[in-house]
């Protein structure tokens, strides 16, 4: 063993025998000495560099098509990530825009449906005024007489088909539910211009009953009714033509309102109670008859109904009296203005109540029963005029009852 580590360090110094290396710099001259371990050490590092290089050289020749291939895949697979992130940001902003865009709509179409609504609560709140003349006559006990009555001198009106609004079941979706509201509304005008309607028909009937033409009433400039602010509510200002059609709807059913309100205003104001405030029997009717004091036919303008010396003499109707005093034939008289051309007039009084001027209600006192100008004993002689002509005052007293009795 001894021998063999001899030869192996006598091979070693052979190969690395100490070395010294000189220097010389400005007349000096120096030396480094470098072992023969520090010489191998340096040898076994070249070699491994020249293998390594040798390795990785040949590494890359044998392995370079394999390392190409996976190369290409990674780049494929990089842009295959690339183009599935494209195109998951196209459909991210396309869901944004189509999210965005339908927000709008439905906030449009919100909107709208606020401005309808609003504009049906107007109505709503006209249908159920206080001055409706729903009473339970009109609906009872009147109603032979009302259909018997029904007024044909009324405007037409085109009929509609009525609407049966469903839920939407197979659609789903806030566009259906805004489409069933909308149906929902429409249905809504269509029952409330038949009301409307009714109601106007209804008044023109009983306003028919009194003998006055309905199209004399409604040619006068006393008109009046809700006033219905659709304008205001941004719907006559709209460019879409659905909210045009519905504004046009909404007008229609707001001027039937108008119309039920006009005539249910004249029912208010015209004289269709009796004049007398106690229990009464009629003396004398309207018309053609013997004239109590020459006993030939004349024309009696007026109904005269007796009751007691100094009984209640009321208003028929509300009005402002126009003249109290005395009038040749009638002795002492009131006038009343009702409006919309109708007046009255009460004679024969015992006493006035009432001064010009004043403003009555029905069942306000105008005077006393009594026999005062030309007359044959206490009695009250009622006169109805509608423009300037005398009607039949039982036809008032007559529909009186569908309006001031249940």
């Amino acid at each position: 063993m001894t021998e063999i580590q001899a030869k192996a360090k006598g091979l070693f110094n052979q190969f690395f025998p100490e070395r010294q290396i000189y220097h010389r710099s400005g007349g000096t001259v120096r030396y480094i000495s470098v072992s023969p371990l520090q010489q191998a050490l340096m040898a076994g590092t070249a070699v491994a560099a020249v293998v390594w290089c040798g390795y990785a050289s040949f590494s890359v020749l044998t392995r370079g098509p394999e390392l190409n291939a996976r190369a290409d895949a990674h780049n494929r697979d990089t842009a295959r990530y690339q183009r599935w992130l494209q195109e998951t940001r196209a459909r991210e902003a396309s869901a944004i825009s189509l999210l965005e865009e339908r927000t709008s709509a439905f906030d449009r179409a919100t909107a709208d449906l606020e401005q309808r609504h609003e504009t049906l609560k107007v109505l709503l709140e006209a249908l159920n005024s206080p001055d409706s003349i729903e009473t339970a006559a009109l609906r009872g006990n009147g109603a032979a007489v009302l259909v018997e009555a029904s007024i044909d001198e009324a405007a037409p009106r085109m009929s509609r088909p009525a609407q049966i609004v469903t839920a939407q079941v197979e659609q789903t979706g806030y566009r259906a539910r805004i489409d069933a509201i909308r149906a929902e509304q429409t249905a809504f005008l269509d029952q409330a211009e038949d009301l409307a309607v009714g109601r106007a028909e209804r008044a023109q009937g009983i306003l028919k009953l009194t003998g006055v033409a309905v199209g004399r009433i409604s040619d006068g400039t006393d008109m009046g009714g809700p006033l219905l602010e659709v304008s205001a509510l941004g719907l006559a200002d709209s460019s879409d033509p659905e909210a045009i059609a519905f504004s046009q709807r909404v007008n229609q059913v707001a001027a039937r309102l108008e119309e039920a309100s006009y005539f249910e205003s004249v029912l208010d104001q015209a004289p269709l109670g009796k004049p007398v405030g106690v229990p009464f029997r009629e003396t004398s009717g309207y018309g053609i008859r013997r004239d109590p004091f020459n006993r030939r036919p004349a024309w009696h303008s007026g109904l005269d109904m007796a009751a007691y010396r100094r009984a209640p003499i009321v208003a028929s109707g509300p009005g402002e009296v126009t003249f109290a005093g005395t009038k040749s034939g009638y002795g002492r008289v009131v006038e009343i203005d009702h409006g919309f051309g109708f007046k009255t007039r009460y004679g024969h009084l015992q006493s006035i109540a009432v001064s010009k001027g004043d403003d009555v209600t029905m069942g306000d006192l105008v005077g006393r029963m009594g026999s005062t100008g030309r007359s044959t004993g206490p009695h009250l002689h009622y006169e109805v005029w509608f423009q300037g002509k005398t009607y039949n005052p039982v036809n008032f007293l007559r529909a009186g009852k569908h309006v001031h009795e249940g």
